[in-house]
């Protein structure tokens, strides 16, 4: 266990310890301090504050807010009002509560100490809303973030507006590139349409208590190709700036977009959501759609998504409504279901699906491979190297303190980490290449790679199309769904753990 998380444990041990003994001394079964959710509701009625506050809570980014809040209301009925103690309690409350809690000379004030108190009104809630935003902006950075599921990529491990906690204490909490910004605003300002910071203080890659991705994490991590974009609806991360020129030239893509080219720093870049397939030091490849890592089949996940083709008999066909009646339900908008040649359709499926499938046997399924695929990384040729997304690689990820020899075909794979990620000036002269003007054969990697991946294999803008994700463009591991919305609450998704 990494120190990050022994030092989260000890702290999250220290708040509900504390909070047990607070409850107790105001006439709460001490028990209840450690349900959540249900300790705040308690607080909240305690309080006799309004029960909207409660529900308050779990609006999205707010209600971390609205937490912190009806917990500095909380130390008040202790009778504890000035600045020190409200800072104790944002930034120390695994200290200050069990001292609350258990000490001799604190009690349980309750609410006429606070209806006493001579603070206006409006100081009251100024400083409450201060010291809020200060800690909801430290747990945000440091300790977990939510993060929203917008695109099909994940299905149906991970579903369309699905609500996560992400840890960012998972792989260790990563100091800001930019901490001059506004808060809980990830890259522009809403309405007026502007960065959301400002690089005029800028900090080199550090993170805290670092602990490695696991091979099959589901991992949020910066887009690493999204340093540099073209900002408008109909690019962004959806066509990189790097696809546009690849496909149009530089030439008509600055000619057309000059005033919508932008860049970003690694903070700022989108936050994408996806497995960790492969990590440094892996070779990973795919074949007839099965992940190959180290030579070895990697596990088939129960809702992986993947494209069959289904031929109908003559004079038959396939439909949403067909697929139904076999217990398949599909989201045409998700592009489920497409044609397919003649009469048949493509049918995006998990393996639990396919395996339960009540189809009639004269209609036909047969796993479906997309073709060779010349926008695919590293961009090959595709008449001399026919990589598909089905049959990929095989390809190595780079390691920290691994090198490698630079020949023509490493150059092709490796140049964005050298020069990009990890900062080189990187030129070729004639046959001869060279770093940091020195000429060189060899090349030292000084961070960690690794290979991401969307369990609806073909439905994912991922690694196979981009390249390796940079250890400094890790953001956290996606933990639980606390929230899901499809038309109304998915239930059955609340407070699950994702695997």
């Amino acid at each position: 266990m990494s120190i990050g998380w022994i030092i989260f444990i000890v702290a999250a041990i220290g708040w509900h310890v504390g909070m047990y003994g607070m409850f107790k001394k105001a006439g709460i079964e001490g028990w209840k301090a450690f349900i959540p959710f249900y300790n705040t509701w308690c607080m909240v009625e305690k309080m006799e504050l309004p029960k909207l506050w409660f529900f308050l809570q779990f609006i999205p980014i707010a209600g971390q807010f609205i937490t912190i809040w009806i917990t500095i209301k909380f130390v008040e009925y202790f009778g504890r009002f000035n600045f020190w103690h409200h800072a104790a309690t944002v930034l120390l409350p695994f200290i200050y509560f069990p001292y609350l809690g258990f000490s001799k000379n604190e009690r349980y004030a309750g609410k006429k100490v606070v209806d006493n108190y001579k603070k206006s009104t409006a100081r009251e809630w100024i400083d409450a809303a201060a010291f809020a935003v200060v800690a909801a902006s430290i747990i945000r950075t440091f300790v977990f973030e939510a993060y929203t599921i917008p695109t099909p990529s994940m299905e149906k491990t991970l579903l369309v507006n699905d609500f996560l906690f992400v840890s960012k204490f998972s792989y260790g909490p990563r100091i800001p590139n930019t901490p001059l910004a506004v808060p809980f605003v990830h890259h522009t300002l809403p309405v007026v349409n502007t960065k959301s910071y400002t690089e005029i203080i800028s900090l080199p890659y550090k993170r805290w208590f670092a602990s490695p991705v696991k091979r099959n994490d589901v991992v949020v991590f910066n887009f690493p190709v999204n340093d540099t974009l073209i900002n408008t609806p109909d690019f962004g991360s959806q066509v990189t700036y790097y696809q546009a020129i690849r496909d149009n030239g530089r030439e008509a893509i600055w000619s057309n977009f000059n005033d919508q080219i932008i860049t970003r720093p690694v903070d700022k870049r989108e936050n994408f959501i996806k497995r960790c397939v492969a990590i440094a030091g892996d070779s990973l490849q795919v074949v007839n759609g099965r992940v190959i890592v180290n030579g070895v089949p990697q596990e088939l996940f129960p809702q992986a998504q993947r494209y069959y083709l289904i031929q109908p008999p003559a004079n038959e066909s396939v439909d949403a409504d067909k697929l139904a009646t076999w217990g398949i339900h599909v989201r045409e908008e998700q592009k489920d279901l497409l044609d397919g040649p003649g009469n048949s359709k493509l049918v995006n499926i998990t393996n639990e699906e396919k395996a339960s499938m009540k189809k009639p046997a004269d209609y036909v399924m047969t796993d479906y491979f997309f073709p060779p695929d010349k926008g695919l990384f590293p961009y090959y040729d595709i008449s001399v190297n026919k990589w598909s997304a089905d049959n990929y690689g095989p390809i190595w990820i780079p390691k920290k303190g691994a090198t490698i020899q630079l020949t023509p075909d490493n150059v092709i794979r490796y140049q964005r980490c050298i020069e990009t990620y990890e900062a080189n000036k990187f030129e070729q002269r004639g046959a001869q290449y060279f770093i940091n003007d020195q000429p060189a054969t060899t090349y030292t990697f000084k961070m960690d790679y690794f290979w991401m991946m969307g369990d609806n294999r073909h439905n994912s803008l991922d690694s196979r199309y981009w390249g390796y994700v940079p250890e400094d463009h890790v953001v956290g591991k996606a933990s639980l769904i606390w929230f899901s919305w499809e038309g109304g609450p998915r239930w059955k998704r609340f407070f699950k753990s994702i695997k």
